[in-house]
């Protein structure tokens, strides 16, 4: 906890952000960040609430002992702050930005909807971390002489090389794309995170003795049998990645994208890389003096939106079929979970019109191209009410409904072709694996992160890429030392 009386005395605040006018005139990140005395303050709300649901089993899925180092700083500590976080988190700057921060919602202070800043506090003490040299390589003492291959370098695969690197193995990360990270990378804007925050994790890693082979397509540069005969373990990472498929009328004309080659392809220019994609080959896709209709009210659908304004965009309209929330949720009905209600991103605060409890019924065009989105109302069973049909102008709409597993082809393809391995029927061809030991079928297999349990947030991939290095490592030693 931090000060017994901090929560009565000190007020709830985050760091601010630079002007919508301003931000959406770059692609960078906007935060304006807090001194430290300032992340003190902050700290020094945590109550000593007994039960600190904030970390475990509601709050945080990696278990952050948030308690602790918000005591620490709170101190003045950081050091030891900055190891506790790090013992539970390889990667607090990936989380400290782009998580949602379920951690708040489960905080008791959120029972009168001023919740500890947790997410500002491991923002900091990320940040300090590299301020101050805490992240340098830590390789091992010694080797073990055992090798594991690791398809994929999103948020699982890296914090899964991670762990088994400092164990002692040989690991080898096979990543697609011409660079590491996954859609963390390539899927997720830079005004949300900077990639040479990525860029500096892997710095380390491999100093750490990881190595990453990137541009290396397995299932069809290299097949998954040879890594399996060559390696001791392989783990797969592969992310799902699959759009989930809208089922639209005119999805077909030119104009309508889904929303991951319009992402991955705006990353890629702030990356100075060539556009096209080995998974979203596509045209170019610019949002300059168009009208934009995202449909989807989720993060792909809001990151769309900011990305249309900073692309130029006229207008920008997002299309959610589900009710509008209620400004503030029924504490004693939902807390500590996470909760239901009224929501703003920042790109949605950047001038988007929101249009709630509204299907799209079709998209319209002209000789092939996208002019409009023809919608309505619908009831609280998502049906249509008759009468209240209505179009929307466009010129690009973007599809952000959800994924549906991994890409087809490829290493996908080698898999359904086994007849030893077995996947979720549930969830569209997501690996089988449980998540106690995150094997699969097929011996020296395992899965973790988003292949394994369908779309998540990056802290669930970086959990699951934690306790997947932790199974793999005691499969291979016989016990293991690595948290789970």
């Amino acid at each position: 906890m931090g000060k017994v009386t901090g929560f009565l005395e000190i007020d709830r605040q985050v760091p601010k952000y630079q002007p919508a006018s301003d931000r959406i005139r770059h692609f960078r990140e906007f935060t304006l960040p807090m001194s430290d005395k300032e992340v003190e303050k902050q700290a020094a709300r945590c109550m000593d609430c007994g039960v600190p649901y904030c970390h475990g089993p509601t709050g945080c899925p990696v278990h952050n002992q948030i308690p602790d180092w918000n005591d620490l700083v709170y101190n003045g500590n950081w050091d030891a702050a900055i190891r506790n976080l790090h013992s539970t988190n390889n990667f607090p700057e990936f989380t400290g930005r782009i998580c949602p921060a379920p951690c708040e919602e489960a905080c008791t202070l959120n029972l009168e909807d001023i919740p500890v800043a947790i997410k500002t506090v491991e923002q900091a003490l990320a940040d300090k971390a590299y301020e101050t040299g805490y992240i340098r390589p830590y390789p091992p003492q010694a080797k073990t002489g055992k090798r594991v291959a690791i398809i994929g370098s999103g948020p699982a695969g890296m914090a899964a090389a991670q762990q088994l690197g400092r164990t002692g193995h040989e690991v080898h990360v096979y990543e697609r794309e011409s660079r590491p990270g996954g859609l963390m990378r390539y899927g997720i804007p830079d005004f949300k995170i900077e990639k040479h925050y990525i860029d500096r994790r892997v710095e380390q890693m491999q100093g750490e003795g990881v190595t990453f082979f990137c541009g290396v397509n397995v299932g069809v540069d290299r097949k998954v049998d040879e890594l399996l005969a060559e390696y001791d373990a392989v783990l797969y990472c592969g992310g799902s990645e699959t759009p989930r498929p809208a089922g639209i009328p005119g999805d077909d004309l030119e104009g309508v994208h889904d929303a991951m080659p319009y992402l991955v392809q705006q990353n890629k220019r702030v990356g100075g890389e060539d556009i096209v994609s080995v998974a979203w080959p596509a045209a170019p896709i610019l949002a300059g003096g168009q009208h934009v209709v995202v449909v989807g009210g989720g993060d792909t659908a809001s990151d769309c939106v900011g990305t249309a304004f900073r692309q130029g965009a006229v207008r920008v309209t997002q299309l959610d079929i589900r009710p509008q929330p209620p400004e503030r949720e029924d504490k004693l009905t939902v807390w500590p979970y996470w909760a239901t209600k009224m929501r703003t991103s920042s790109s949605q605060a950047e001038g988007a019109e929101r249009e709630f409890q509204v299907a799209t019924l079709e998209f319209i065009g002209e000789e092939g191209q996208l002019t409009g989105v023809k919608c309505c109302e619908v009831d609280e069973k998502r049906k249509p009410v008759p009468g209240t049909e209505f179009v929307i102008r466009a010129d690009l709409a973007f599809i952000a409904i959800g994924f549906a597993g991994p890409l087809e082809g490829g290493l996908v393809k080698e898999l359904e072709g086994r007849m030893d391995i077995a996947t979720d029927a549930r969830r569209s061809r997501n690996v089988a694996a449980n998540d106690r030991d995150y094997r699969t079928s097929v011996d020296r297999l395992w899965a973790a992160g988003d292949v394994r349990r369908g779309q998540s947030l990056v802290v669930w991939a970086i959990r699951e890429g934690r306790q997947a290095a932790r199974a793999i490592d005691e499969a291979l030693m016989g016990s293991t030392l690595l948290p789970r």
